[in-house]
Parts: structure tokens; sequence; C-alpha cells
């Protein structure tokens, strides 16, 4: 886990319903929980402030950093996605048509980002996903790309649509490798509230990765015994169970780190 991720993970499992800042100390404690350096910390941070993630600001504590209004948007949209709080599907597909992209470097961070967002290419210029996202006015402004846009119903199996988008195979597989894998690493109850903080914050992590590959697709489109179905309930249920603990350690490091611990 690198110090960005998991400082991600943090402000968007902890830190976004608390206000969406905290000091830098107390940023510097709890990474340390997960065994990161504070050098890491602050270099992460400072990326994160140049990519606008980030913003630097003055706590009664001492100095810290809070979410910018775009880093509001990410954490409150990868939210409903981590704990599937999207409501119900209207049968209607969000269509894309992206003008072209020459420059290599732009396209490659254009095909990522539409991708984080749920969205699918069908061909070179045309993407598709199951709902609008928040965050796609903000990714072409920052990469000065035009796209036409459209609400459209589709008139064929919508099951072929999404075998043709997307890698379900694939992504079923990774599901049953998360689950076999979080299963055996959360064997062990954790001690201490730190330990408890640790674990919830890297089951958390592992689960977020799921962003990138799955596009929050309706129930009703899934095959029948869809695994992340499963992974989601065994997430959901120990995410709920070590969060009193972890709740507690972050509040006892929002409070009470009046000093960065020593490299």
């Amino acid at each position: 886990m690198n110090a960005r991720s998991a400082l991600f993970d943090l402000y968007g499992d902890h830190l976004r319903e608390r206000g969406g800042k905290a000091p830098i100390a107390a940023l510097v404690r709890l990474m340390a929980a997960l065994g990161i350096a504070a050098p890491a910390v602050r270099t992460a941070v400072s990326r994160m402030v140049r990519q606008e993630w980030l913003e630097p600001v003055r706590l009664p504590r001492g100095p810290g950093y809070a979410l910018t209004p775009r880093g509001l948007r990410r954490m409150d949209d990868a939210a409903q996605r981590v704990y599937r709080d999207l409501g119900p599907w209207d049968g209607h597909w969000h269509v894309l048509v992206v003008e072209r992209v020459r420059d290599r470097a732009r396209r490659d961070r254009l095909t990522a980002g539409l991708a984080y967002l749920g969205y699918a290419r069908l061909d070179e210029a045309t993407w598709i996903g199951p709902r609008a996202s928040p965050e796609l006015d903000p990714l072409l402004a920052a990469e000065s790309v035009r796209a036409e846009r459209f609400r459209s119903a589709y008139e064929g199996d919508p099951h072929g649509l999404v075998a043709r988008a997307w890698d379900l195979d694939g992504l079923a597989r990774a599901y049953e490798r998360w689950l076999a894998g979080a299963q055996a690493a959360l064997a062990a109850a954790p001690e201490t509230d730190e330990q408890a903080f640790a674990q919830r914050s890297r089951l958390v992590h592992e689960w977020r990765k799921f962003l990138f590959s799955d596009p929050g697709l309706p129930a009703e489109l899934l095959p029948a015994g869809w695994p992340g179905t499963r992974a989601a309930r065994f997430f959901d249920a120990r995410a709920g169970l070590l969060l009193p603990a972890a709740s507690r350690f972050v509040e006892g490091c929002l409070g009470g780190c009046d000093d960065e611990p020593r490299d």
C-alpha cells in the first residue's frame, strides 16, 4: 500500500465524514499504523496538493490538509460505489462520443479516467456506462476534451451488450480471489483499536481497487450467482465489525496528536 493510495482511503473512509480535514501530525500518526513512514506521507500530501485533491489549512491543532471541492466529489462518488448506494437503474445507458485525442499521454489519462468512472469503450470514440458520472465534466475539462452525450435505451439483448463491453469473467475471477484472500487475512481478530484500524484500512484499500474494474452494473445485468455479491456481503460485514474500534483510533489521533513521530 503506497502513501498516496492510503491517504485517499483514509480521507474517504474516515475523514470525509469528519469535515474532510486533519492535522498533518494526525495524518502521520494514522499512516504509521499502516507501516508508512512520515517522509512518504509528506511527499504524498504534497503531490495531492499539486493535483488539487487537498489544500493546506490551519487547524486548531496546527497545520493540516483539507479536501478540495474536487477531492470531495471524488470521495462522495467513490463512497457511493464502494457501498453500492447507487439507487435503482432506469434501464438507460449514458453514451459518450469522445473527440479524437492525438496526444498519447492525454489519451491514456482519459482512457484510465473513463474506466475508473464506470465507462467501457465500444469503439475508438464511443463509451457507455450504466449511469452518468458526476466526475465526468471535471475529467473532460482537465484533459481539454469534448464529448457528445446521450441517454439511450438499448433495443437489443442488454446482457450481450454487457458481455461485449466488459470482461465479466475476468472480474468474477478477481472477486473470487479477493474473497479468498480477505477471509484468510482477517481470520485473526484484532486485539487493539490500532490493529482494527489497520485491518479495516487494508480491507477497504483492497476493495476500493474494484473501482477501477467494476462499473457498478445493475444487479439485473449480472450473471446468476455473481461472486461480487458474495464478496460485497463479506466486505460489508467485516468492515462494519471493525468500524467502531477503527473510529476510536482515528478520533484519538485527531484529538491527541500534538507532535509528529520522529523518523
